[in-house]
């Protein structure tokens, strides 16, 4: 049975005589389409009737060009060249029978989006006027249209407009224009006396207006009904009840519903609000169904935004809808994926940029819990007046009903159409408040992309409510979580900031073949890859906003088990919430032993008011100094994890003692410790290891062990300025062979120290100054020898100075990969660089090596990533040392799309360095090579 005929059948019981019935004429989603006919004009496949599933943008079904806005608007460069290909015309047609039952109903079509003209003739008759925009729902009433038996329905879409305010603002955008009807298509039948629609305010203090808005009503002796019910269908309150006249256009119901629950992202309390037109008997005309969530949402002018009474800040992302192989035509699922994953980094909001979202993804805001800027489209350029008065209608009577939905965004960057200002509250009761992204309107301010610093007293110290509604533009790996703790740190000490939405939720690619096309660095802008990839920023958002924040990133000697914690949430109390703790205890290097875990408890969390601090006793057992880490898992009350910490104990001096303790001890029949010297050389051997040293430079020449031997070497050498060799000596020194160069400049030692067990250790210190990327020692290897690596230390994810949170510590295992962030999406990447390394064991194809540091507060600098392939960007590419395994004290930020770090955001700044202290370098440390064959 067709899935039309099938949801017809589920609706159009006798039980349900009273209600919208529905009739899909396609499918409902990416994941469920129905074939009609098809003809295209232009591109590939064109000139024949063909078959394509609707809901669907032609381009993925094999059909028309691809186009990116920026590039192929009608006002850029190039556009005529490339409009015989672009700007196509495409026929599509179906038919259907309509029930036999519909004969007395008022019956219209619904097209709940098609990109961008659309015709639609039913039996040869037109519809009504050709609709003008593509992201928005509209419909048309057909009753008389249609006929007994098969009906033919014809739409003609040109993805052109012919109208050119609509191009400006839809395609003449930085996202991807597709084509087609690629929202579902279905008929909606009433009675003839019927409710059109329903706008609701419902209030945190129970307050309900429905506005209702008849037709068709022929008695002045009716009445609207309006009662509410929880999701079971328990009434709540009494009914809300009006008379009905014939001559009537709106009636409004109006009272106080009694213990409501309100609506807010930590509560998305919903209930049912079931309308109805009743005769003088009590028999229901006509009937209809809305979720909403009493709640009330305001701004107060020269303070913020208020959520039943509370302020809140937003923490939010902008999201396009968009997947690899099915475009703007999306599904429930998926709508369900994208939220749990903005809530997962602890947002309480999300932007529709720059266009309303389909349907379902708002209704998941609903249920789920996220606060929503809901944007009529204007990349930059506005609709005009007669336009976007409709499609301002469209939109606001389609979402008006949505507690998720706080704010209209009347266009984007300039694209605003000011003569539109005061058309949205025409059709919302609520009165909700329009921004202009961008702009300064109605008390609010969202400049985007500001300089840290930028611009005085004009943003956070203005008069306005000021919250970028584009914020942290990412790039590849560049954006978002760099910077971001000193942005919220900003944002959360200025009393008028109301936080920010940064850009952008997921790369927005297309699938072709094997790969994915973001339009070279134009698209690939995502927190999340395509496919919903998560990259390291993702762990970053999470830790900054996680609405529980502690004290502590390590846990000192003596602690007396008592921790600082922070309610950070809007509306729930600390107790409500759960912290589970685990101490754990890390293996030695060349193991395989994992992690283990020998002490778990549930804390008891206090009562804890929104915005408090409070000491918690997490009563840790006698011996916890004894292991090496305490994990704290945090979650709310509904069980999402929304925070996960990694609280050292053990430093890496304690850890690397473990380790090496053996290797210094003396061992019976362990012969010592050789040195050999040519005149270029001088060669430490023991227990099969030889590792040749350069005279010149005290680098590394070369290793062997008895398997063979391990390209790894050319240094120490320090990532900045060289230095002059004064002097080298050798000696034998509590069974050890030392070798110690000494020289003039920002490198002061090396010192090397072979062991009776082939354990080599390394002394290193020296005196840097001034401004640097980057600063320790490096060393070569091989990449096309790594397969791997095991370590531990911070991870699985990359770090940057200026996006230092959301990695844990752990033990770590990664293939290796040569992932371009943004270009290719196997997360997390193999190369960069790593914070608080213990050690790190390195797999090749000849043989494994192993770093162990006893020196706290390192950075493991793990090969160089590839820059991208398409269109590069200097902000977004980090700087790195020229060796490729490095032991860093200091590593590089990375920027945004449009700014380089250092006007990001404080932490972005260049490395200060000051050399020594009282004569003592205070730079540098021990480090552990272990090259013994395995």
């Amino acid at each position: 049975m067709p899935l039309r005929y099938l949801l017809f059948l589920l609706l159009s019981t006798s039980a349900l005589a009273q209600t919208t019935e529905t009739y899909y004429l396609s499918g409902t989603d990416k994941d469920h389409r129905v074939d009609w006919d098809f003809r295209i004009d232009r591109g590939r496949n064109s000139g024949e009737w063909s078959k394509i599933a609707v809901p669907s943008n032609w381009e993925f079904e094999g059909y028309g060009v691809f186009a990116y806005g920026q590039a192929n608007g009608p006002d850029r460069p190039g556009w005529h060249e490339l409009m015989p290909e672009v700007d196509a015309t495409a026929v599509y047609r179906t038919t259907f029978t309509v029930p036999a039952n519909w004969s007395d109903r008022h019956v219209s079509i619904v097209f709940e989006g098609v990109m961008t003209d659309a015709s639609v003739r039913i039996n040869g008759q037109s519809a009504g006027p050709t609709h003008q925009g593509g992201f928005y729902e509209f419909s048309y009433p057909v009753t008389e249209l249609l006929r007994p038996g098969q009906n033919e329905l014809e739409v003609t879409v040109n993805n052109v407009s012919r109208n050119a305010s609509v191009n400006r603002a839809e395609r003449d955008a930085d996202f991807w224009v597709h084509s087609g009807i690629h929202r579902p298509v279905y008929l909606e039948a009433k009675p003839r006396q019927h409710i059109r629609r329903i706008a609701t305010d419902a209030r945190a203090d129970g307050t309900l207006t429905v506005h209702l808005f008849p037709q068709g009503i022929q008695s002045s002796t009716l009445r609207a009904r309006s009662q509410v019910q929880r999701p079971d269908g328990t009434p709540v309150g009494p009914p809300l009840t009006t008379p009905l006249a014939a001559s009537d256009s709106l009636v409004v119901l109006t009272g106080r519903i009694p213990e409501v629950e309100p609506w807010s992202p930590e509560y998305p309390n919903l209930y049912q609000l079931v309308v109805s037109i009743e005769d003088e008997a009590g028999t229901t005309l006509h009937e209809m169904t809305e979720r909403i969530g009493f709640r009330t949402f305001e701004l107060r002018p020269r303070d913020g935004f208020y959520l039943n009474g509370q302020k809140i800040r937003f923490r939010g992302v902008n999201r396009h809808t968009s997947w690899p192989t099915s475009g703007r035509t999306t599904s429930r699922a998926l709508s369900v994926v994208d939220v749990n994953l903005m809530k997962d980094m602890n947002m309480n909001a999300v932007r529709m940029s720059h266009y309303p979202p389909e349907k379902h993804f708002l209704e998941v805001c609903d249920s789920l819990g996220l606060l929503v800027i809901d944007e009529l489209t204007g990349w930059q350029d506005a609709y005009d007046t007669v336009v976007g008065r409709r499609l301002v209608e469209e939109l606001v009577v389609r979402d008006v009903n949505h507690p998720s939905v706080v704010l209209w965004a009347n266009g984007n960057e300039g694209g605003n159409n000011y003569a539109l200002l005061g058309d949205y509250r025409r059709y919302d009761p609520q009165d909700r408040t329009v921004i202009h992204p961008w702009g300064l309107v109605n008390d609010t301010y969202t400049f985007h992309y500001a300089d840290f610093n930028c611009c005085g007293g004009a943003f956070f110290d203005g008069t306005e409510v000021f919250f970028p509604t584009e914020f942290l533009h990412g790039l590849y790996d560049g954006g978002h979580g760099a910077g971001l703790a000193d942005w919220w740190r900003e944002m959360r000490g200025k009393p008028l900031s109301a936080g920010g939405f940064l850009w952008v939720f997921a790369d927005e690619g297309v699938a072709r073949g094997d790969s994915i096309d973001t339009q070279g660095n134009k698209a690939p802008d995502g927190i999340v890859g395509p496919y919903r990839e998560r990259e390291a920023s993702f762990y970053t958002i999470r830790d900054i906003w996680s609405p529980i924040a502690i004290e502590r990133q390590r846990l000192p000697p003596g602690f007396d088990g008592r921790l600082l914690i922070e309610n950070r949430f809007d509306f729930t109390d600390l107790a409500d919430c759960s912290l589970r703790t685990a101490l754990v205890d890390f293996p030695a290097p060349n193991t395989t032993a994992g992690v283990d875990t020998v002490a778990t408890s549930t804390v008891n969390l206090p009562s804890l008011a929104p915005g408090l601090s409070a000491y918690v006793d997490l009563d840790l057992p006698e011996d916890w100094e004894e292991h090496d880490a305490l994990e704290l898992v945090a979650t709310d009350p509904h069980g999402r994890t929304v925070m996960y910490w990694t609280l050292p104990i053990s430093e890496p001096a304690e850890v690397a003692a473990r380790i090496t303790d053996a290797a210094l001890a003396p061992s019976d029949g362990e012969a010592a410790p050789q040195t050999t010297e040519t005149d270029a050389m001088i060669t430490l051997s023991a227990a099969g290891v030889t590792v040749s040293l350069d005279k010149r430079d005290g680098t590394i020449a070369s290793v062997r062990n008895t398997a063979g031997p391990i390209a790894f070497g050319n240094g120490p050498r320090l990532t900045m300025d060289t230095a002059t060799l004064r002097s080298v000596t050798q000696r034998t020194e509590d069974g050890a062979a030392v070798v110690e160069f000494i020289f003039d400049g920002p490198l002061d030692t090396l010192t090397y120290r072979m062991l009776p067990s082939g354990l080599l250790q390394l002394d290193y210190a020296y005196f840097p100054s001034g401004e640097h990327d980057f600063m320790g020692i490096t060393f070569d290897y091989p990449e096309d020898r790594v397969t791997g690596v095991r370590y531990l230390g911070d991870g699985p994810y990359r770090v940057w100075k200026n996006r230092l949170r959301g990695v844990d510590l752990g033990l770590y295992e990664k293939a290796y990969n040569n992932t371009v962030t943004g270009e290719s999406w196997d997360y997390p990447e193999f190369k960069g660089y790593y914070a608080d390394l213990y050690w790190a064991t390195v797999e090749t194809t000849e043989q494994p090596f192993t770093l162990l540091t006893a020196t706290p507060g390192k950075y493991l600098h793990l090969f160089t990533p590839d820059s991208p392939r398409g269109a590069t960007n200097q902000h977004t590419e980090g700087r790195f040392p020229i060796g490729n395994v490095s032991i860093l004290d200091a590593i590089s930020p990375i920027g945004t799309k449009f700014k380089p770090a250092e006007r990001v955001a404080p932490s972005g700044m260049p490395n200060q360095f000051r050399g020594h202290r009282g004569g003592k370098s205070i730079w540098g440390g021990r480090l552990w090579l272990d090259f013994r064959a395995r």
